[in-house]
């Protein structure tokens, strides 16, 4: 199997920050269309799981539009061989004291990449690493 084609690598990388644009400016049309129309997709977040595409939508539907901004970081996509991949990236919100985890499966459709699982968690900031200084 290949993995991280080039041309399969930016592909993915594409439709995934596409679903971030979508996601921190609540464009519904496209988060819609950039997950898989299924029974099967599923969505865990932070106190829902959500099952087929239905629930995601109404759930998309219902939250607040508001304090959607964040910054990504560590963010690793990897793709397998053309019609598989996965997007992992962890996220701080402005004067946020959590860490947000997500992780996405994504699937080459004849409509184009979707995503077909997710999960999104929030988890306690590490602590900061102490620095010992030498003696003086």
């Amino acid at each position: 199997m290949d993995i991280n084609l080039p041309e399969i690598h930016a592909e993915v990388t594409a439709a995934f920050m596409r679903y971030e644009d979508a996601l921190v400016h609540n464009k519904l049309e496209v988060l819609d269309e950039l997950f898989w129309t299924s029974p099967h997709t599923v969505r865990y977040g932070m106190a829902e799981s959500l099952y087929g595409i239905e629930a995601i939508r109404a759930f998309r539907n219902a939250r607040p539009s508001a304090g959607l901004q964040r910054r990504l970081q560590n963010t690793v996509i990897t793709t397998y061989g053309r019609d598989f991949a996965t997007a992992m990236t962890e996220f701080r919100r402005e004067g946020g004291h959590k860490l947000g985890r997500q992780a996405q499966t994504w699937a080459r459709f004849p409509q184009g990449w979707r995503v077909v699982a997710a999960h999104v968690s929030l988890i306690d900031l590490p602590a900061e690493p102490s620095v010992s200084l030498p003696p003086a």
